[in-house]
Parts: C-alpha cells; sequence; structure tokens
C-alpha cells in the first residue's frame, strides 16, 4: 500500500527546504518550499503513449551528481496559482516543475505494470538567489536544484 504523503526537511546552501508529496486518486502534488508556505502551482501532463527516456548513465567526471532522466518534449506545464516575478524565475520554475514531474513518471513506470501518469501539481517557493546575467542558472541554483531532485527522489522511494 502506498502512503497518501510523505515528506522531507534538509538544509541546502544555508536554508531548510522542505519538499512534500501528497497523493490524490487524479494527480500528485509535490511541494517544495524555502519559505515555508505553497508559493507558485503549476501542474505538468503528459499524454499516456508518450515515451520516457531512461536516466543517462553516470558521468565519471561528477560521482556526486545522480543523472536526471530528460523530460519529454509533449509535457504541458499548466500554470494553477500564483506568477513567477520576473521571466528568468518562471523559466527555473518550468525547470522545476517539468523534471519533478519527469522523475515522478519515470519511479512510477517501473513500479507499476500500467503506470497512469497522473498530472503533477508543483509548488514552489524557493529562496530569491543572486541575480545572474542571460537565462543561464548559477552554481549556487544548480546546487539546489540537484539536491532537491535527490529530495523528492528519496521521497518517491520511501512509497
Amino acid at each position: 500500500m502506498q502512503k497518501a504523503s510523505s515528506q522531507l526537511a534538509r538544509e541546502i546552501d544555508g536554508t531548510i527546504t522542505e519538499v512534500l508529496l501528497q497523493s490524490f486518486a487524479d494527480r500528485l502534488l509535490v511541494l517544495v518550499t524555502q519559505m515555508g508556505k505553497v508559493g507558485t502551482l503549476i501542474q505538468a501532463t503528459i499524454p499516456p503513449t508518450t515515451p520516457l527516456e531512461p536516466s543517462p548513465p553516470h558521468d565519471p567526471s561528477q560521482p556526486n551528481v545522480t543523472p536526471l532522466p530528460t523530460p519529454p518534449s509533449a509535457i504541458q506545464l499548466t500554470p494553477l496559482l500564483g506568477h513567477a516575478p520576473s521571466e528568468r524565475i518562471q523559466t527555473l520554475h518550468s525547470l522545476y516543475a517539468s523534471q519533478i514531474a519527469t522523475i515522478v513518471w519515470t519511479s512510477e513506470s517501473t513500479q507499476a505494470l500500467e503506470p497512469e501518469r497522473r498530472p503533477i501539481v508543483v509548488g514552489l517557493a524557493l529562496r530569491k538567489s543572486g541575480e545572474v546575467e542571460g537565462m543561464g542558472l548559477s552554481e549556487q541554483e544548480r546546487s539546489v536544484f540537484y539536491e532537491v531532485m535527490d529530495m523528492v527522489r528519496e521521497l518517491l522511494t520511501r512509497r
């Protein structure tokens, strides 16, 4: 039997970061907060026939980084509540929502004979980092991103 919800808190880059997974009959809610609130809500959906790529092999030059599955191009992101303060943060939120949803779908596909591909609602309330020129991620943002993804994976293994 799957647990209806699970949560995890960890200090990342000096900030307590909480991740909560709450399973509903028709979708899964994943909240990621560094601010103790829900924040922006984005729903990720994918057609049931869209293939999911397996995670790439480990890169020997980065032994501490677990490779992430590539989000499929057919993924659809729908803002539900709230909005990002800038286009750059909106892109960052989309990256988080796409990657979290892909991790969940990939995890569910290995645990069930016929995975459902439920919509994934991702709530994000991330601490503001120093703005970076351009659209790329800073090293700090990249580090936080990978640690949050590890937390999501850990919670999925507990279910």
